[in-house]
């Protein structure tokens, strides 16, 4: 997984905002509403493979997934977390 120091380094590419791990619950409910087809990222593109980790901006809006222990920070990349309101 990522190197602690290293996450202490990384910020919101949009708004310089910390970001942080996201916990399993989280990461669990965002892969239930993956499955179901309701998650696209910022680029509009329906997200389709579940994810293993992500990093969540600290408002919580937010959330960069990684992909094979590397964070994807391209505000494009970004998955919209309001889009969870209302599901699973």
């Amino acid at each position: 997984m990522i190197d602690e120091e290293f996450l202490e380094t990384l910020v919101c590419p949009q708004n310089r905002m910390p970001l942080y791990l996201a916990d399993a619950r989280l990461m669990a409910k965002l892969n239930r509403a993956i499955a179901a087809g309701r998650i696209s990222n910022e680029a509009g593109r329906p997200v389709e493979d579940s994810l293993q980790a992500g990093l969540v901006r600290k408002d919580r809006t937010l959330l960069y997934p990684i992909m094979d222990d590397i964070p994807v920070l391209l505000a494009e990349e970004a998955i919209a977390l309001d889009q969870l309101d209302g599901g699973s």
